[in-house]
């Protein structure tokens, strides 16, 4: 009885779905975020996407720039990566085998499934080629038969894919358009349950090293410790041997990982823990300290601890630090890379963020892509919205971006993986590109 009462609490919530994406309080983003006090209750709000057909709309860049579909009815696409000869490479799928622990879980379940694409992912690798240089990009298919791929780099003469059970590699050269054959397996991947399925990766400046994010099989422990074993942290792994180790732990879904130019220092954002109010916790961007602890799960942004998590660490609390930027609340950043001048003066410094948007708050976050810009190589201001327009006010939702990347010769790629899109955003001459 339990179930079916919850269950006819479906079309109510769901009738809920009629607010625009907003942006997060002012004093929830930033370096030193205001935290409220947690609030707990049987289910939070939940105000999902409302899918509907771009139709002959665009999504909003600022002035200055443009946007363009460079490849649509992709399946599923997730994260991108610029190849050495201009090439791009999509990665499509869909992942994660995790059951529902409680009836409360399959109600989130069925009304977060209606802001997603119906596609079937497509467990493959895309590329978009540019054959004339004017933008109009050709589509085919590089590799299939893979296992919900996610995270990319190339290093050398090797494309480097992270599924959701292993590392693989497929031997490349520069203009190669077709795999020549299977990949061989690096190094298998945790993939036990994969309630956060998705593998973000990027590679070291020198291209020794991998480092894969692996997000916690639950939200705040509820299927107990043993299952979390390797999860909640980055691995560093060597691209040759797929010797791994962690390289730090207590992030709760690292979903994309970068290298700030010109160093060696890793990036990531981070999707926080659910259901302690709509203000609680951040997800962030931070730059990753090797060996450094960052609270998972027993406390957030720093040392707050969360009384939900039974037995308590004091030791890992106290070691616990504050990571870097807070994006805001529930806006599920899926994707970073760092800009370069070719994009123009005001977004030549700082980094791009894909803000894939929230499903339980009653005011909606993200649906976007924002710019946080840097200075003296830290965030020194507000998100700057650089690609919205995906949610309207009555909350029909045409789009949902993932993975950004910047191309240095001026262009930013962005996979929309609710209408199956890949979105190329330029500056103009009017943009001022230097």
């Amino acid at each position: 009885m339990k179930t079916l009462s919850l269950l006819a609490l479906i079309p109510l919530t769901a009738a809920l779905a009629v607010a625009h994406a907003q942006q997060p309080p002012a004093s929830q983003v930033g370096p030193n975020p205001d935290l409220p006090k947690p609030e707990r209750g049987l289910l939070p709000d939940m105000v999902i996407a409302k899918p509907a057909q771009w139709g002959d709309k665009l999504p909003t860049v600022p002035e200055g720039y443009t946007i363009k579909a460079i490849a649509t009815d992709l399946k599923i696409p997730r994260q991108t990566l610029l190849l050495p000869n201009g090439d791009i490479l999509v990665a499509e799928g869909r992942g994660g085998n995790a059951g529902k622990l409680k009836p409360k879980d399959v109600i989130a379940g069925i009304i977060k499934a209606r802001g997603t694409s119906p596609v079937k992912g497509g467990n493959r690798l895309t590329l978009l080629r540019d054959p004339e240089g004017d933008g109009t990009y050709e589509a085919s298919v590089f590799a299939d038969n893979l296992n919900a791929p996610y995270g990319l780099a190339v290093i050398d003469n090797a494309i480097y894919v992270a599924n959701q059970d292993a590392l693989v590699r497929f031997t490349y050269q520069p203009g190669q358009t077709k795999a020549s054959g299977p990949p061989e397996t690096v190094t298998l991947l945790p993939s036990e349950l994969n309630h956060h399925w998705t593998k973000a990766m990027t590679a070291s400046a020198d291209g020794q090293y991998l480092y894969v994010g692996i997000g916690s099989n639950s939200n705040i422990t509820e299927r107990g410790m043993a299952v979390e074993a390797d999860r909640a942290m980055i691995w560093r792994i060597n691209a040759q041997t797929g010797e791994h180790k962690p390289y730090a732990t207590g992030l709760r879904n690292p979903t994309a990982l970068t290298i700030q130019p010109g160093t060696d220092q890793l990036w990531a954002v981070v999707n926080e823990r659910d259901e302690i109010g709509p203000d609680l916790v951040p997800d962030y961007l931070t730059s990753v300290k090797e060996g450094a602890f960052y609270g998972w799960p027993y406390s957030y942004w720093g040392q707050h601890v969360d009384d939900r998590v039974r037995p308590q660490d004091p030791a890992k609390v106290a070691a616990a630090i504050a990571p870097d930027y807070s994006l805001g609340a529930h806006v599920a950043a899926l994707g970073v890379d760092f800009s370069t001048d070719t994009m123009g003066a005001k977004f030549a410094n700082g980094a791009f963020v894909g803000e894939h948007g929230s499903w339980n708050r009653k005011d909606p976050v993200g649906y976007k892509v924002v710019f946080v810009p840097f200075q003296d190589g830290r965030p020194s201001g507000p998100p700057v919205d650089f690609v919205s327009g995906f949610r309207d006010d009555d909350g029909t939702t045409r789009g949902r971006p993932v993975g950004v990347t910047v191309d240095p010769k001026g262009a930013l790629i962005v996979a929309d993986d609710l209408s199956n899109t890949i979105w190329r955003i330029t500056p103009t001459q009017a943009g001022g590109a230097r």
